[in-house]
Order: structure tokens, then sequence, then C-alpha cells
């Protein structure tokens, strides 16, 4: 599913830059609504686990999830494991969430569909 935020670019984040507010993470997380707000070490996370046959899609996923990540110099954590690949974002200068982290959510979301479609042959 492609929203407004996979047309957007990563900004450059200082550290000082505002952490997102209660209110703008609800109205952002609509736009995202497979991807969960969770807490990682009193920061607020943005997390999803996308699913997989075996582990070398898993691993294929989790290597364009970072080859993504380099192309928009905002990088993510992610947990490969057999079947699944778990990947979470934050803005690590800030210790929060930045609306960056929703646009990186909506494009790895968009790179798995586009990658079922592959497998499946629905592109």
């Amino acid at each position: 599913m492609k929203t407004v935020l996979t047309n957007e670019r990563c900004t450059a984040c200082r550290k000082d830059a505002p952490r997102l507010t209660d209110a703008e993470v609800a109205e952002l997380q609509h736009k995202v609504p497979q991807w969960t707000v969770g807490q990682r070490d009193g920061m607020p996370i943005l997390e999803r686990v996308f699913s997989f046959p075996d582990f070398a899609e898993a691993l294929r996923f989790g290597r364009l999830v970072g080859e993504l990540a380099e192309q928009e110099g905002h990088h993510p954590a992610i947990l490969t494991e057999w079947g699944k690949v778990t990947v979470s974002w934050w803005t690590h200068k800030i210790r929060g969430l930045h609306r960056n982290d929703f646009v990186m959510a909506a494009k790895t979301g968009a790179l798995y569909e586009a990658e079922v479609g592959r497998s499946t042959g629905k592109e």
C-alpha cells in the first residue's frame, strides 16, 4: 500500500531536532497501521514483523531494507530469523521518533508488498 509518506525523503536530523509529540505519532501511525509503537531502553520505537516462507527469503528482505536505509541515510535495527524479519525504526540522535521513522516505515512496507508480489507473481 503506497502512501504519501513513501514519496517523501528523509531529512537530515540534528541532535536538537524535536521529537514527535504523542498527537503527531498517533496521526502518523494511522498512515502505517501495521506498525506498532513500542519502547526499547526507554525510547519509543516503530516496529513491524514481516513473514517469509524460509530463512533465505527473510535474509534477502533484510538486505533490501539495509540497501534502502543506505539510500535514505537512516538506519534501522534489523533482526533476521527463520521465516521473519523484525524492523525497528527510531532516530538515534534524538532518542525518539521523528517523521523520518514513519517515512521509512512506509517505504519498508511498500518494499515488502513489492517483494510479496514478486514471489507470488502478483506484481
